[in-house]
């Protein structure tokens, strides 16, 4: 059973901690929950802190329990949100909590295969036995308006003008209570989040307290940031997400291969497992050859190898590869629709009919098909003699090559390129 605590500090994951928390780690195996409001079908990267926290405590020898909030995603957690969420129907959330269970699935060990194994729970198997009176009448008593009032996410609501609705002022004691509930019922004596949960964490050590005369622990991370300041996990297309039908594993390569060197540092240590020697190895290999990008391309690896698993690790590096190195016509054949017209994206489009493309007398008519690749035959042949020109990554030597020997990628796209860095995808309207 490895240190908790200490492989936090050193990975930059802790932000605060309940006192007695670390000798009450030391005294055995211990369960911990951190919980998930199921407002996507998919967890994205801002997620991701909490399922490595997740992770460390079951590598350590702890239990880990994952709570997906089914009841309190019909809420929404109000902390540090500038306005009230849109409520989710039962069905919609039921969808959703099924998808992120199969994503946690990926980094926790479920189901007996370990002595420590990971459990999943929904909040709404117990919330949903309440009665509104029973409620207030049998939790509501113990905790004072005061009380919840002083929370700093509750006065900031407070204070910018933009009120706060009765069902999120009750969010924090619903997380309290599942708090309460996981402790009397399972054992669960530590409840994890993000630095924004400290006071709905502490809420619930309170209702423990107060309720069975119980002791409990909370432990929070840091709410993760960019070098720069910016919020994290957020691009210019919106959340980075860990379903491939919403980023696909080349875009989500690509986030981690371009984030800065500062970045990529804080990064490594918290989202992988790799100890800190290696680490530390792999910083002082970067600097020494910074140009290289030794941090971010380990870093890419290991998170999307995590995330997406080794085959489509593999087509995101080739993919990278495409425009950023050597490839050929193997590689752009293994990329699939969806990964080939993210590589590209921005390149212009040419677009001719099937039969247009069987009148093409040679690559040349192609190539200059109302001046769209290049103004004039002349032009293209000299580029073309000096090899120029590649289509699907393969240079062409002959200008009158016929166009009927070229195979279209995915049966409907020609990529051109020309010179080093000009690239044009001709398609096949069928």
């Amino acid at each position: 059973m490895t240190d908790f605590i200490a492989e936090l500090r050193w990975r930059g994951m802790l932000q605060d901690m309940t006192p007695g928390l670390a000798d009450h780690l030391e005294n055995g195996m211990a369960s911990a929950y951190l919980g998930f409001d199921p407002t996507a079908d998919s967890l994205h990267i801002g997620h991701l802190v909490g399922v490595m926290t997740l992770v460390h405590f079951q590598r350590a020898g702890h239990k880990p329990v994952a709570l997906l909030g089914g009841a309190t995603g019909m809420i929404g957690d109000p902390s540090f949100k500038s306005a009230e969420r849109n409520l989710l129907d039962k069905a919609t959330l039921d969808h959703n909590i099924t998808c992120i269970q199969r994503q946690l699935a990926k980094f926790l060990a479920f189901e007996g295969r370990v002595q420590n194994s990971a459990e999943l729970v929904n909040n709404y198997d117990w919330m949903s036995q309440f009665s509104f009176l029973d409620f207030i009448r049998d939790v509501g008593k113990f905790i004072t308006v005061n009380y919840m009032m002083a929370k700093d996410s509750v006065k900031r609501r407070l204070e910018d003008g933009n009120g706060l609705s009765f069902t999120e002022f009750s969010y924090q004691l619903i997380q309290g209570y599942d708090f309460y509930h996981l402790w009397k019922n399972r054992g669960c004596s530590i409840q994890l989040g993000g630095s924004d949960q400290w006071g709905n964490i502490v809420t619930g050590t309170e209702l423990i307290r107060k309720m069975a005369g119980g002791e409990a622990y909370a432990l929070t991370v840091p709410l993760i940031t960019k070098a720069d300041g910016s919020k994290f996990g957020k691009t210019e297309g919106g959340n980075v997400w860990l379903d491939p039908e919403k980023t696909s594993p080349y875009a989500f390569y690509q986030f981690w291969l371009n984030v800065s060197d500062d970045d990529a540092s804080k990064y490594i240590r918290i989202f992988t497992t790799l100890d800190q020697q290696t680490i530390e190895g792999l910083e002082s290999t970067h600097r020494n050859e910074p140009h290289l990008r030794f941090l971010q391309k380990e870093l890419a690896t290991q998170v999307t190898s995590l995330v997406h698993g080794e085959q489509e690790l593999e087509i995101a590096m080739k993919a990278s590869e495409i425009l950023f190195g050597k490839s050929s016509l193997e590689d752009l054949s293994v990329l699939d629709e969806r990964t080939f017209l993210q590589v590209f994206d921005g390149v212009p489009i040419v677009e001719v009919t099937p039969k247009l493309l069987n009148e093409f007398q040679s690559v040349m008519d192609l190539l200059c098909y109302q001046s769209l690749i290049f103004p004039s035959k002349g032009e293209a042949r000299k580029m073309i003699q000096g090899g120029g020109v590649s289509i699907n990554k393969v240079k062409i030597s002959d200008p009158n090559a016929p166009v009927s020997h070229l195979n279209l990628l995915q049966n409907k796209y020609l990529l051109v390129q020309k010179g080093k860095k000009n690239y044009y995808i001709v398609k096949v309207n069928q």
